[in-house]
């Protein structure tokens, strides 16, 4: 069953930027004036059909009657709050929905500070313990890219003007053809752009591109597909630049490290695209259930690239199934993380150690499928692949790192690694990180809660060597 749509501050927010009173407004959209009066108050949830009236009504795309970037503030809000040295005062989940929904800029300010205060702390910090770091170095390496992520955090992993862009220059190119997609890539570098693709065995190069002599060399011992997302990448370089600078300019970044890392990703996000199109990728994907090795072996990409572009599925009136994908690396940092569903990962801290993601290293020739809940009740199915990526030499080391992807349960019939699962059975309890996670009785619990006082036990000794109170206690 679909979680209710409670949406009424919204609803408020767009009735009020158009200055219509509640009753006109009630008569446009076809409702009584008491109706619409409980939607605002979120006494009432919205049917599908009052949402479609509401996008038509108030001229708007999904996206701005969404509820699923409140989600994302109030996990990002609670995870804040979570760092308060005083947990007495500290508001409860409640509360904190209550400020999303009444207050978001109150809160998104909230939790600008605290991005701010975490900042300031590991300033200091890296200065404590090696006096030899400038505190630029040690701020620099923080600020940008968690600024970063927030941009592509709260747009829902989806650019629209960048994939429209990418979709149409996939067409264009032909990609869609029997020619491999690194031969297609490689001739219209040189036929189009007189670009010269070189390759090297030069250790840790993917890509390097001399402009005075127009050559493009790549890392000679990666796989093809490595070599055909960085051809992808320089091709949108040259093509989609201004497409590229727009949205930076829209974004605002404080800092000119910030635009830099973005300006990166979004040639990163528009390179999957070209090679993975929205539509013929979308509906690619719908056809095999969701089946990422057979969508990998279609498009000739690999597992990463795949994953990634199934979490950007977001194009309004042509959704994809909301997946979150994440990659972890063996010492359990999230190296990339994006979410189109609920599940929210920690922006301080590791990942839960029940999660199938860590099982994956171990079993690196092997896809994992889980069926996991997190503690607010939404169950998920959960895949999980480890992959190592050859350096090409003895004497250089592999990289190795797990993928995760997945979605809630409600969409199991859309997956193929759904076959065989028992979704009425048992699932495996896992949670965002140990300092936030509300489970009382979980066995693999490294600490307690940051925001959760505890006992310790001195006359008794269990597997955990410490009790929660009771929330109120």
């Amino acid at each position: 069953m679909r979680e209710k749509l409670f949406i009424g501050p919204k609803v408020r927010r767009l009735r009020l930027a158009l200055g219509w009173k509640l009753e006109p407004c009630a008569t446009r959209l076809g409702l009584s004036v008491s109706y619409l009066s409980q939607i605002e108050a979120n006494q009432r949830p919205v049917t599908a059909r009052v949402l479609l009236d509401m996008m038509r009504v108030f001229e708007v795309d999904a996206t701005a009657l969404d509820a699923a970037d409140d989600t994302r503030l109030i996990a990002d809000l609670r995870e804040a709050i979570a760092d308060q040295q005083d947990q007495e005062q500290a508001p409860g989940l409640g509360e904190l929905k209550q400020a999303v929904a009444n207050t978001p800029n109150l809160a998104r300010s909230y939790l600008a500070l605290h991005h701010a205060y975490r900042r300031l702390d590991e300033r200091l910090k890296a200065t404590e313990e090696a006096v030899s770091l400038s505190e630029t170095v040690a701020a620099s390496a923080l600020l940008p890219y968690e600024e970063v992520r927030d941009f592509f955090h709260y747009k829902n992993n989806y650019i629209h003007s960048l994939d429209v862009a990418a979709e149409a220059l996939s067409e264009k190119l032909g990609l869609a053809s029997d020619v491999s997609a690194e031969t297609a890539l490689e001739r219209h570098l040189g036929a189009s752009l007189g670009i010269t693709v070189a390759r090297s065995m030069e250790p840790g190069l993917l890509r390097r591109f001399d402009r005075v002599s127009g050559t493009l060399t790549l890392g000679a011992a990666d796989a093809a597909t490595t070599r055909t997302f960085q051809m992808a990448y320089q091709i949108v370089s040259e093509g989609l630049s201004d497409a590229v600078e727009s949205e930076l300019r829209a974004a605002g970044f404080r800092s000119e490290s910030a635009a830099k890392v973005c300006r990166t990703a979004l040639f990163n996000y528009a390179a999957g695209a070209l090679l993975l199109p929205y539509e013929r990728f979308r509906a690619a994907a719908r056809a095999a259930r969701h089946d990422i090795e057979h969508l990998s072996l279609t498009f000739q990409t690999s597992l990463e690239q795949v994953c990634h572009r199934l979490s950007t599925l977001q194009r309004p009136g042509a959704r994809g199934v909301p997946f979150y994908f994440v990659r972890v690396d063996q010492a359990g940092n999230i190296t990339k993380r994006h979410s189109a569903t609920r599940l929210q990962f920690a922006r301080f801290g590791g990942a839960c150690p029940l999660w199938n993601v860590h099982d994956a290293f171990a079993r690196p020739d092997k896809l994992l499928v889980q069926l996991a809940q997190m503690p607010d009740g939404v169950r998920y199915v959960c895949i999980a692949s480890g992959v190592v990526k050859r350096s090409g030499s003895y004497l250089q080391p592999d990289r190795r790192y797990a993928l995760g992807l997945g979605c809630e349960v409600q969409y199991a019939d859309d997956l193929i690694y759904a076959e065989g699962l028992d979704l009425g059975g048992p699932s495996t309890p896992i949670g965002v990180s140990c300092r936030i996670c509300e489970r009382n009785d979980c066995p693999q619990r490294a600490f307690p809660p940051v925001d959760r006082r505890f006992d310790v036990l001195e006359d008794e000794r269990r597997i955990v060597p410490f009790s929660l109170r009771p929330e109120n206690g």
